[in-house]
């Protein structure tokens, strides 16, 4: 039961009842409601411009994810550095390498291949992160690609030096007698007269006059397939197989210095000059053959002539003079 409350009236000069007035109570109540709210709303004021409240676990978390984007963003860089070197690696194998082997440059559409069309970074979208870690998988995607193939290439590069050098030694480029050993270098390629019979007729080799028994050296590295005298007109020959087309014949030597079969470098003794078979001086007797035609030799001493000694060989053997064989 709720207590009555009296106050005094100084009229009167007795206790009176005091009356409770109709809609205090909803005056209160909604009093108390406004300043609910606009305590509430001053909280949430304060809550939104105070910074937030973080737990040492949220710090740490922070951190490690600061650490992650910085580096990224390191490992880009660094991306980014060694693109620019392997672009120089590309524009020498373009550009040197492969031109100086004859081989045709790779292109950049081959070299950045399989980087369009689908999306290959799919399951990497939806991350707070997502544009930085896609852009870091795409580079070192590409970095990946373009090592490989310049690896391939470098590789192809190796295998055509590598035939390049076995080339340039195998082709036949020094004389067979060397300049001091000659007593002359009696005939050229092209037409000259038989001694035998005087007509005028083709020579195919060269000859290189010298005194009997004068060393004579394989011009080019390869393997002897004939050395013998079967062969019309040669005498004592020896044969080179240069490989790559090439093959080279010594005729008319006094004796052998290799037997059939015998690999042989550019610069061995294989034989003396000699006067045997179809001669009539002490001479070697020089052809080239290329694809299995006779070729002038002339255009094949360049390993071991200077330029004046080259133009005083070449002047010679235009001379229709008398062959030796």
């Amino acid at each position: 039961m709720s207590k009555v409350k009296y106050y005094y009236d100084s009229e009167t000069l007795s206790y009176r009842k005091i009356e409770k007035k109709k809609g205090r109570k909803l005056k209160i109540f909604a009093l108390s409601l406004l300043g609910m709210f606009l305590s509430g709303f001053l909280l949430l004021l304060i809550y939104i411009n105070l910074p937030s409240v973080q737990t040492p676990k949220e710090l740490a978390l922070q951190r490690e994810l600061n650490n992650m984007e910085l580096q990224f963003e390191l490992l880009n860089k660094k991306m980014n550095q060694a693109q620019a070197v392997l672009g120089e690696v590309e524009d020498r194998d373009n550009n040197l390498y492969r031109v100086y082997f004859e081989s045709n440059p790779i292109p950049d559409e081959q070299r950045k291949a399989g980087f369009g069309g689908i999306n290959r970074y799919k399951d990497l979208e939806g991350f707070d992160n997502s544009k930085l870690i896609i852009n870091t998988t795409r580079n070192l995607d590409i970095l990946t690609k373009q090592i490989v193939v310049q690896s391939k290439s470098l590789d192809e590069i190796a295998k055509l030096a590598e035939e390049k050098e076995k080339l340039l030694a195998a082709i036949p480029a020094i004389q067979p007698v060397k300049n001091e050993d000659l007593t002359r270098m009696a005939s050229g390629y092209g037409y000259r007269n038989d001694p035998f019979t005087k007509a005028r007729k083709f020579h195919y080799g060269m000859d290189f006059t010298a005194p009997r028994g004068t060393p004579v050296y394989a011009t080019g590295d390869g393997k002897v397939t004939r050395a013998d005298n079967t062969a019309t007109g040669y005498g004592n020959h020896v044969v080179i197989d240069h490989g790559y087309g090439y093959e080279s014949l010594y005729g008319h030597l006094y004796k052998y210095n290799v037997r059939n079969g015998q690999k042989v470098q550019r610069g061995d003794i294989i034989g003396f000059v000699g006067s045997t078979g179809r001669s009539e001086a002490p001479h070697c007797h020089y052809e080239v053959f290329k694809d299995g035609e006779r070729i002038n030799p002339i255009n094949f001493y360049y390993g071991s002539l200077t330029a004046e000694e080259f133009a005083q060989v070449l002047k010679k053997s235009q001379e229709e003079n008398q062959s030796l064989d």
